[in-house]
């Protein structure tokens, strides 16, 4: 027996494309963020750079973490078509998170285009909005699947315009590993930069790499390059040991500092609530990289103690394994973050008038 004919309320329906009109995400009126685009699909970082700096970066690039497509509709009702070219599956992870699509709606969560089980290469998936005239929508690209192509479909007769813009255009830039990739949230809109994003009207740039952020210099070099409003550095995790966290932390955030010497940069160590011997020492590796650039007159560089940000609400609960961040892990984070990274953007903005 299964579930659904239980409950009725895991059925999944295939949905009616009856009269509805479709259109590609990549065209206006749409404006899709935090990816970039090619004849094969979309993509984080350049396909060299990728290549460049180790093979899970190469890999991981093609994951759609961060991706957002925006727009406006008085639509009542959305139908999803994508075509996927690599699909995650982990037993700590929601499918829904790793490969599913969320729906916003003047930045209330709607729904969830929620993938099939047996999902291979792209699948179709429908959310009724019901009536409220003109809202702003934003879909949340999978955390940890390819997308090649997204189409989004509207009943005959609806109207569509282009998204006001962000309040903060200009994109934050995240850096690390699979927290910052967004492992392991329930839903993409639930990893702690798209929060943020909502919470404060940014956009951002997720460059969060799964086991595969190790601080190489060609991507701190190109990270430099990026026009940004803030950065945040987090890959703790992903340095093999704390000899290398220690060799690249400093140096990876010099790069970025020397070619952008204003720039807010927050520096996050890992969200570990009970932290043992060598995670403290990672933390504190993290601090005198901050500690040194207050010494040196840095005003625009804040530490984050990461074994204080899940004590926020949840503490050990807020993970799924003891590493990974559930929602609440990831609510907490950004909880934590907010007052910061809005003052800085406000300081920001005020700096360029």
């Amino acid at each position: 027996m299964h579930i659904e004919e239980i409950d009725k309320s895991f059925i999944v329906t295939a949905p009616d494309e009856t009269e509805t009109v479709f259109f590609d995400v990549a065209q206006p009126p749409f404006t899709v963020h935090g990816l970039l685009r090619d004849e094969e699909g979309y993509y984080r970082i350049p396909h060299a750079l990728a290549a460049a700096t180790n093979i899970g970066v190469q890999f991981l690039s093609l994951n759609t973490a961060g991706g957002r497509v925006r727009f406006r509709t008085d639509a009542d009702r959305v139908i999803l078509r994508a075509a996927m070219r690599c699909v995650t599956r982990m037993p700590h992870f929601a499918f829904t998170g790793s490969a599913g699509f969320d729906l916003y709606a003047d930045d209330v969560y709607r729904g969830t285009f929620i993938p099939p089980m047996d999902l291979e290469n792209g699948y179709t998936s429908e959310l009724e909005l019901g009536s409220g005239g003109m809202r702003e929508i934003t879909v949340h690209f999978p955390l940890y699947s390819g997308v090649t192509r997204l189409e989004l479909g509207f009943p005959a007769g609806s109207t569509l315009g282009r998204a006001s813009a962000y309040r903060t255009a200009v994109p934050v830039v995240y850096y690390g590993s699979s927290i910052t990739q967004g492992g392991c949230a329930s839903r993409p809109g639930n990893a702690y930069q798209n929060i943020l994003s909502r919470l404060l009207s940014c956009d951002h740039l997720n460059l969060g790499f799964s086991g595969s952020a190790r601080g190489e210099a060609c991507l701190a070099q190109y990270i430099a390059g990026l026009s940004m409003s803030a950065f945040v550095l987090d890959y703790d995790h992903n340095a093999p040991d704390p000899a290398h966290l220690e060799a690249t932390h400093a140096a990876f955030f010099r790069i970025v500092r020397e070619k952008q010497p204003t720039l807010p940069v927050l520096l996050l160590s890992r969200p570990q609530p009970n932290p043992n011997e060598e995670e403290l020492l990672r933390r504190d590796i993290v601090r005198r990289t901050w500690e040194a650039a207050v010494k040196a007159g840095d005003q625009n560089v804040i530490f984050f103690d990461g074994t204080e940000m899940l004590r926020l609400f949840g503490g050990d609960s807020g993970t799924v394994d003891n590493c990974h961040p559930n929602d609440l892990g990831f609510y907490c984070m950004a909880k934590t973050l907010e007052p910061a990274l809005k003052a800085a953007l406000q300081k920001q903005s005020q700096r360029k008038q």
